[in-house]
């Protein structure tokens, strides 16, 4: 990799939304760090140069204690995407507590433990900014996947409290809410029978979040529509809660 180019880290970059952020961040002239527990397929990443993969299971912290290190000396970066993300869907009593504790470590502990390291290491530079991938679901309730949004909505709020201690690094915080995505995480857990042509392509969702997250901004909602349901859920979180239920709780137990 190139010392001359700006650098990235991105957290489950090997497919879906991340594998979106790897590819929009290399075309804009970034390389980048994808860590995530599965290779990627070459063909996916194009065979690229500007793009190395480290492999971690995020829900094992010894395995993150151990590549951590190795992260802070690869700084240090210009932008850090905390995007790896999991789920478990059904009804929270008949799921596994270990699936539940899976939920917990890569969706919320381990982006706090990075963003914590690089930042009390100093592996962002001047400039730099620190994404957080949350979702949608933090603006209502989310039956049926509750682990999933509590881990989402735990994330927000820790970014949204790291904000002082990242501006004294001279470093932004940017919080993304994306939206139900055509990937397949999302259709593995969207109840049978659910209308995929409705969910953003993930391409668009990347490209308009790290927009957002270049220009510093503390938030980041991509798209109209999922806008339009972030101020519902602010203003009528009951009857967005309720909804939530009828379309994707009430259909998971069918």
């Amino acid at each position: 990799m190139s010392g001359s180019r700006k650098r990235a880290l991105v957290t489950g970059g090997s497919a879906g939304l991340g594998l979106a952020f790897v590819r929009q961040l290399v075309a804009t002239g970034y390389d980048v760090l994808s860590l995530d527990r599965d290779k990627p397929d070459p063909d996916d990443h194009g065979g690229e140069a500007a793009i190395r993969h480290v492999g971690c299971d995020l829900s094992d912290r010894a395995q993150l204690d151990q590549v951590l290190g190795g992260l802070v000396a690869d700084g240090p970066f210009d932008l850090v995407v905390l995007n790896a993300g999991i789920n478990a869907t059904g009804r929270f009593e008949t799921i596994d507590l270990s699936s539940h504790l899976d939920v917990l470590r890569v969706n919320a502990e381990a982006p706090m433990i990075i963003a914590a390291r690089m930042l009390e290491s100093d592996a962002l530079k001047p400039g730099g900014a620190i994404g957080f991938v949350s979702s949608l679901s933090h603006f209502t309730g989310y039956p049926g996947a509750a682990s999933y949004a509590a881990s989402k909505d735990a994330l927000a709020v820790f970014a949204a409290s790291m904000r002082k201690v990242a501006k004294a690094r001279n470093v932004t915080v940017t919080v993304a809410f994306p939206g139900p995505l055509k990937t397949a995480h999302a259709q593995q857990h969207a109840p049978k029978g659910a209308d995929a042509s409705k969910r953003m392509d993930p391409s668009r969702a990347a490209q308009l979040i790290l927009a957002d997250l270049v220009a510093g901004r503390k938030s980041s909602v991509p798209g109209r529509a999922n806008r339009v349901f972030a101020i519902a859920g602010r203003l009528a979180p009951k009857p967005l809660t309720a909804l939530m239920r009828r379309l994707i709780y009430d259909r998971l137990q069918r």
